[in-house]
């Protein structure tokens, strides 16, 4: 377990026993943790199977993909809302 998800585990050790917590820690660039990729994966492949029948047999690598995509983005809004901006 990496660091953050590992601080998270920490953070989060008195949550109620009827909810899963899973800490889960994703790069900007796209890796993930262990466990988090462990959680994910199976529930993304039969969400996938269930609602979304493309025939397309690389899918959930196409929903990590964008996952990294949604978390570069995010990360560029948050940088850019970093700079002080003078009044226009």
């Amino acid at each position: 377990m990496n660091g953050s998800a590992a601080h998270k585990s920490v953070k989060y050790t008195d949550i109620e026993t009827n909810y899963t917590f899973q800490p889960t820690a994703i790069e900007s660039l796209g890796p993930i943790n262990m466990s988090g990729r462990d959680f994910f994966y199976p529930n993304l492949v039969s969400w996938l199977q269930a609602f979304h029948k493309s025939g397309n047999d690389r899918e959930t690598s196409f929903v990590f993909q964008r996952l990294s995509i949604l978390i570069q983005h995010f990360d560029a809004i948050l940088l850019d809302n970093s700079f002080v901006k003078k009044d226009e």
